[in-house]
């Protein structure tokens, strides 16, 4: 049976990302940041989905340093959990991306990214209020860290 599929590597088309867009293209254009570059997604889009539309993992193992890329899609693995740079947990297949939202793709960077003030989500509280937001935030996610 003859192959639609290219016959040498070099035929193959170049791909950074690990997914391709190929219906719902009408939705609204929003930007983000991962690992602090700027890119785009689409409104409705999970976390895990506008990631894995610019590249090809979402972390690095904790454990190994191999990257990740999510394991069910469904939110019941445990593999896509991603932070923001200002290092709160998200499960990216099940968080919507949001205009701004600042996720980082290695634990070390979420702590070493500047966060210009203007984007930061605990720009306008008071230290001891942020600190209360985030450990109320990270209840709500499951970290206990």
């Amino acid at each position: 049976m003859p192959s639609n599929l290219p016959s040498s590597e070099s035929a193959a088309p170049k791909r950074d990302a690990q997914f391709v867009r190929v219906a719902e293209t009408q939705r609204e254009p929003l930007s983000f940041f991962i690992d602090g570059h700027e890119v785009t997604a689409l409104q409705g889009d999970t976390v895990l989905t506008a990631v894995l539309m610019h590249q090809r993992r979402v972390r690095e193992s904790d454990f190994s340093g191999a990257p990740r890329a999510g394991f069910c899609l469904i939110g019941a693995c445990q593999d896509c959990w991603m932070r923001t740079e200002e290092g709160l947990r998200l499960r990216a297949c099940s968080t919507l991306v949001t205009q701004g939202m600042r996720v980082v793709t290695r634990l070390a960077e979420a702590a070493s990214v500047a966060v210009p003030a203007a984007t930061a989500a605990t720009a306008a509280v008071p230290p001891a209020s942020a600190a209360t937001a985030a450990t109320s935030a990270a209840a709500a996610t499951g970290d206990t860290q």
